[in-house]
């Protein structure tokens, strides 16, 4: 009974759950009963197990213990603004205080995993939607200066509080920001260096919807 509770408590806490959050998953009524399951108290009995295979993607058997130990994988939490924007960042990006926290694999943020300055938030738009679509994912990291970027990253970016996601280009005294869609309404944005244009961060890695 130990191994299964470790192993409940192990796939929970790969997904950043609280107990609560499982037991809404499983349809129990309050978090003790998965206190109890953690603790080896209690067992998951036939219908529970079902849907903790299904929700985690793991085996009955794994859950049980029978078959080859269960492995998750490492995972780091980052700031996330359950607001977002056209293709971008939330609307008041510099007077966000109050974030949620969410928990994403580390081979899934390659060599960001774990860096702190890493904001999650979410696509709603189409500007970009060759790459990513409206509702996908982006991981952005903070930038000092456009000086610290390279021409073809993509960007979040605002001018006159409008934010937005595209492809950035630098050319002399020019700044230049460049849309990725199949809707003909998205155009090229070119700025003058001294037109007040804010840089807020890289983006530097997506997660797409598949439908």
């Amino acid at each position: 009974m130990n191994i299964i509770g470790e192993n409940i408590k192990k796939l929970r806490s790969s997904r950043g759950m609280t107990q609560q959050q499982l037991a809404d998953v499983v349809g129990a009524k309050t978090y003790t009963t998965i206190t109890k399951w953690e603790k080896g108290d209690n067992v998951p009995q036939g219908k529970d197990l079902i849907v903790l295979s299904n929700y985690f993607n793991v085996s009955v058997d794994s859950i049980l213990g029978l078959s080859n130990e269960i492995k998750v994988a490492n995972m780091n939490e980052y700031k996330y603004s359950p607001e977002s924007i056209s293709a971008g960042l939330p609307l008041l990006v510099d007077g966000v205080t109050n974030y949620d926290n969410v928990s994403i694999p580390d081979e899934l943020m390659g060599k960001y995993a774990g860096h702190e300055d890493i904001i999650i938030s979410k696509i709603n738009g189409d500007s970009m939607n060759k790459l990513m679509d409206d509702g996908s994912f982006i991981a952005i990291k903070p930038v000092d200066s456009a000086e610290s970027l390279n021409n073809s990253d993509i960007v979040v970016f605002s001018h006159n509080h409008e934010y937005s996601v595209k492809y950035f280009y630098k050319h002399d005294d020019m700044l230049v920001f460049k849309p990725y869609s199949n809707n003909p309404v998205h155009y090229d944005q070119p700025f003058n260096i001294d037109d007040g244009v804010l840089i807020h961060g890289k983006v530097v890695t997506y997660i797409v919807n598949l439908d």
